[in-house]
């Protein structure tokens, strides 16, 4: 029989040594066979901190130098230099799926994961608050809608299909022309990498859109769609002269879509003929103006507040309806008692009608 310490010495030597950064690389290579450009993006952020930082000591030459130890003193360095709570934890996420792809390949112990534990947050700190208002979105639309200038164009079809569907940049930047079925009004999403949908063919759906959005997306297909394939012989249905535009375009889209001056005065006093917030590289710097993240939040708090399950929405913005319920649904006071409204009105115990069990 085989002693605990011989177990031990065993394991070390069949383990291989990668430097953080080596690990890091490998890990987020490994990534891009499986995931979005965008999630691919995050993890790469989220881990040069930490790379950075291991860099910097003394006691973690490799990745087996890891220990529960190190992995505290971390936590407590993010804490220290004033990290968002949600911010160290998405950093923790990042760092456990990096310690459990380097566990798979014998590079650290195998219980090294269970020691990288991520942070409880309450739900304030889970989420942000930020979203486009429904009233806003309203003005904004009816401005694109009545407007000869901006009609059809890239920025308002955008902000149509991020407020009537709720999907993420991804679903719509994966979309190609042939996508689209204008005589019956639906848009089919489908994962076909390098284009990829946020849980590959799960979040395979097809999507109705109502008339006013599909003359709108008729419009830009006749009148703005640059003819263009991209790196891959596709024919996206969005484009730029250059082909299939990147989620950093779509996303400077979105800003540019929702700043308040494209349909009413500015509420900053500024005049628009002489902001830079116009201008496409300043377009997210407008304080009004709302990110992609933010225009799915204000569509699926809506689509709840018209009084569509949450089973519904989930379906339509690809979700679930828990993540909805934690992260996107952010109904006001207001908003709960116009949900309840309906079945609570007549809510009077003498003339009540009795429900039946």
């Amino acid at each position: 029989m085989t002693s605990n310490a011989d177990d031990s010495r065993a394991s070390s030597e069949r383990q291989r040594d990668l430097t953080p950064t080596e690990a890091a690389e490998r890990f987020v290579a490994k990534r891009r066979n499986k995931n979005t450009d965008k999630t691919v993006r995050s993890y790469e952020n989220r881990l040069r901190q930490f790379v950075r930082w291991a860099h910097e000591r003394d006691d973690v030459d490799v990745m087996r130098d890891l220990d529960g130890w190190i992995i505290d003193e971390y936590e407590r360095f993010l804490d220290e230099r004033g990290d968002a709570p949600a911010t160290v934890k998405g950093k923790f996420v990042a760092l456990k799926e990096l310690v459990k792809y380097c566990a798979r390949l014998d590079v650290v112990d195998d219980s090294l994961p269970e020691k990288v534990e991520l942070p409880n947050l309450s739900k304030d700190e889970q989420t942000s608050d930020k979203r486009l208002e429904a009233e806003d979105a309203r003005r904004l639309i009816e401005h694109y809608r009545e407007s000869t200038r901006d009609y059809g164009t890239a920025q308002h079809v955008l902000l149509e299909l991020l407020w009537h569907i709720g999907g993420r940049i991804s679903c719509f930047r994966a979309l190609d022309l042939g996508d689209y079925d204008a005589e019956e009004r639906v848009l089919r999403f489908r994962h076909r990498p390098p284009t990829r949908l946020k849980d590959g063919s799960e979040h395979e759906r097809n999507v109705a859109l109502p008339e006013p959005i599909a003359d709108a997306l008729n419009f830009y297909i006749e009148r703005e769609r640059y003819a263009k394939r991209d790196d891959n012989g596709r024919t996206p249905l969005l484009t730029t002269k250059f082909g299939r535009p990147a989620e950093s375009t779509f996303q400077t889209w979105a800003y540019q879509a929702t700043q308040p001056c494209v349909a009413v005065a500015c509420p900053h006093n500024r005049r628009r003929e002489r902001c830079e917030y116009t201008e496409k590289t300043h377009a997210s710097k407008c304080p009004s103006s709302r990110a992609p993240h933010a225009i799915r939040t204000g569509s699926i708090t809506w689509q709840l507040n018209r009084g569509l399950s949450y089973v519904k929405v989930a379906e339509r913005v690809a979700s679930s309806p828990e993540t909805i319920r934690r992260y996107y649904d952010k109904a006001d006071l207001d908003d709960e008692l116009a949900r309840r409204r309906p079945e609570t009105d007549d809510l009077d115990l003498l003339n009540a009608t009795e429900v039946a069990d």
